[in-house]
């Protein structure tokens, strides 16, 4: 068995202390050599720009105005909320369509133009700042200005393309309400005339009073009817637009049953029994009384249950599409459920208004037939009015830039380099001529044994 071969601390102290003159030029000479690479290494300059990200996200189709303008839930077509996240945008950033034109700009010594995905790894570090809804952009750069101009352009292009994503499924959204607006205006008209030609005809222009009162009761279904039929066209406009939005990312939209799913179903059947319970409070109260504003309420987290629930059956079905692909699926498949409970709403409706219409047949035919046609006309111009308004909501938001963050500090022109650091390159040196000082003791040691 070989003796382990021990040193002598002591003894190689004192040949580094007789040798300090070599030890210490060895140490001093790494250090001064340190201090010149850090001088003659490239400066890097760092500029951040921090930005908010919205709390909700604008909706693909207006639903939340209609909620809004008509008391009802279409529910949330857009899936703003789930596509606004910091993770979306931090990759968002790192696209191609927001930093080639910054690598355009550039200049590149060798000529030789990175790509996106690697230009991002070397001068970007984009983070959300402790899990909030702030995001850190910073940029580096050889010169103070070009980091600026990194940090700040990377900012201006997500915004660009984010508006121009954003007024772009607002048009098409508009240019599909506007053929159903063109169609609802023609009926409208339609049974305007009717009614007015019937007035004409048989000199009946205001019914009596029994009818007065059977037409106060039916306003209640007619508007209900009115509400549901104007959801339907504007989740079908809806489900238009994200259907074709899938066809030009050629994502191919997948059925996944949604109707036929469980949950929804019993979803969708709670719906339609708040909707016929609401139509009966209506003919009672205003909607300003405490039990309609509580149904309507419940309606409308019914509806929002309903959303979440197709939200996560496609969640479950399709995890291998991207993040965009999924949210145009999900605003389809949402729309498609929506349509789906509101015509089923509607049959319930009309079933109970027919009960009400036998319960006043006794009317005279004339009263009955101008109670049919007035209800027919009031329902059509309501449609109308319905969609022209949700219409010039869209054209406004179109309008308007719609940002999706909001910056809160700009790019700074930073004043000092951030790399290299000077004193971190020092250190290394001095440790470095530290351990050749040693190895150079070493050698003298095992000579002198």
């Amino acid at each position: 068995m070989e003796k382990e071969e021990s040193i002598d601390l002591g003894r190689l102290l004192q040949i580094m202390l007789e040798r300090k003159t070599v030890v210490g030029g060895i140490i001093a000479a790494c250090t001064i050599l340190a201090v010149i690479v850090a001088f003659m290494l490239p400066k890097q300059y760092e500029s951040t720009t921090l930005v908010q990200t919205r709390s909700a996200g604008k909706d693909i189709g207006g639903a939340a105005a209609m909620a809004a303008a008509m008391g009802i839930n279409v529910g949330s077509l857009g899936g703003g909320s789930s596509n606004a996240s910091p993770t979306n945008y931090i990759e968002l950033m790192k696209s191609r369509r927001v930093l080639e034109p910054i690598i355009d700009e550039m200049e590149w010594p060798d000529g030789k133009k990175p790509q996106a995905k690697d230009f991002a790894k070397q001068k970007l570090d984009i983070k959300n700042t402790k899990q909030t809804n702030l995001i850190e952009v910073t940029a580096k750069g050889r010169t103070p200005e070009e980091a600026q101009m990194i940090s700040q352009g990377v900012v201006d292009n997500f915004l660009t393309m984010q508006t121009e994503n954003s007024q772009q499924t607002q048009s098409l959204l508009v240019r599909f309400l506007n053929e159903r607006i063109e169609n609802a205006k023609q009926e409208a008209d339609d049974a305007a005339a009717k009614l007015a030609a019937f007035q004409k005809e048989h000199k009946l222009y205001s019914p009596n009073d029994q009818a007065k009162l059977a037409i106060e009761q039916l306003n209640a279904y007619d508007k209900t009817i009115g509400e549901m039929q104007v959801a339907q066209k504007s989740a079908q406009a809806q489900y238009d637009v994200a259907t074709q939005k899938l066809g030009e990312q050629k994502a191919g939209a997948a059925s996944y049953n949604i109707n036929d799913n469980s949950t929804v179903q019993s979803i969708r059947a709670q719906i339609v029994a708040k909707e016929v319970e609401l139509v009966g409070l209506r003919q009672k109260y205003t909607d300003n009384h405490p039990s309609v504003i509580a149904a309507q309420r419940q309606l409308n987290q019914l509806s929002q249950s309903l959303s979440d629930e197709v939200g996560a059956v496609v969640n479950s079905n399709a995890a291998s599409l991207n993040s965009a692909q999924m949210e145009l699926l999900k605003n389809q498949a949402v729309a498609q459920a929506q349509a789906s409970a509101a015509s089923a709403s509607e049959a319930a409706i009309k079933e109970k208004k027919a009960e009400k219409e036998t319960e006043i047949s006794q009317l005279p035919e004339a009263v009955m037939d101008y109670i049919k046609l007035e209800s027919d006309a009031k329902i059509k111009q309501q449609i109308y009015t319905s969609l022209v308004q949700q219409c010039e909501q869209d054209k406004i938001q179109e309008a308007m830039e719609s940002m999706d963050i909001q910056i809160i500090d700009s790019a700074n022109l930073p004043k000092n380099p951030s790399g290299p650091r000077m004193m971190l390159v020092v250190v290394v040196g001095f440790i470095i001529g530290g351990l050749i000082s040693t190895g150079y003791s070493l050698i003298l040691y095992k000579k002198g044994e």
